[in-house]
């Protein structure tokens, strides 16, 4: 039997409520963490929290909405005071503010800003204060950012969305040197079309067929394709691996025709 390394390690894991967040803290829970789930929507997060609670770990959830660096750093702070020293952040929160994807020169002002944001800076707040908690306690962990697969390619109709994931990549890089010194370990991961809640509601059955079959696998990311990913980086089995973008997408990106949605 294999020993991940993960039972009793203490982890955070942002954006949880659902969809990848979600799946991602289930399968570290079961791998043996002790997980705070944090997210803005507290009926979504009382519900992931019972839901990964049956995997027998401890479970903290606690609603914050962490566009507001001073809430991020207090995140942290509580992760810390409630479950102890932190080994491992998961940084899952991203979306496109809202709205519809639309072609860059009509983009407005609050939306170019609303998407750097919400992706690029609520992640780099995130590591800033994951990472000072880490060199803090001189605990070594891991650090795992949720970028996207449309960071490594074009992105029409999602450009700014793609610059922000795509800065994320930079910064997952940079911070893994900086950081190793101090036995951390950052690395990024990269889904494709994720049947999230949010997404199979978006989309008819035949636009998924369509989706699935430009997929190589044939079949789209589920969250737990993620949590698993996100718990083989984070455990023993990946303790040579930092800096990287590693795609989770069921090869979406050496797809040639990839519908448009």
């Amino acid at each position: 039997m294999i020993d991940l390394g993960l039972a009793g390690k203490r982890a955070l894991v942002t954006g949880s409520g659902i969809g990848i967040g979600r799946g991602i803290a289930q399968w570290l829970a079961r791998a043996g963490c002790d997980v705070m789930l944090a997210d803005k929507d507290s009926t979504a997060l009382e519900d992931a929290a019972a839901e990964v609670r049956r995997e027998g770990t401890r479970v903290v959830p606690v609603t914050c909405d962490l566009r507001d660096p001073v809430k991020v750093r207090t995140l942290v702070a509580t992760a810390v005071d409630q479950l102890g020293a932190l080994e491992v952040a998961v940084n899952n929160v991203g979306s496109l503010a809202g709205r519809p994807t639309s072609a860059f020169v009509d983009a407005d002002d609050d939306y170019l800003r609303d998407v750097v944001e919400q992706n690029l800076f609520v992640t780099m707040w995130c590591c800033h204060a994951e990472a000072r908690a880490m060199v803090d306690a001189a605990t070594p962990g891991v650090i795992v950012n949720v970028s996207s697969g449309e960071s490594t390619r074009p992105a029409l109709g999602l450009a700014p969305y793609g610059a922000a994931k795509a800065a994320i990549n930079h910064l997952t890089q940079t911070l893994a040197v900086e950081l190793a010194p101090q036995g951390i370990r950052v690395v990024a991961v990269a889904p494709g079309t994720t049947l999230t809640p949010t997404v199979r509601a978006a989309l008819s059955d035949e636009q998924v067929t369509a989706l699935e079959a430009a997929h190589p696998l044939g079949r789209l990311t589920e969250p737990e394709d993620l949590g698993r990913l996100v718990v083989a980086l984070a455990s023993d089995l990946g303790r040579a691996v930092t800096g990287q973008l590693v795609l989770g997408d069921n090869g979406a990106h050496l797809a040639r025709n990839r519908p448009r949605l």
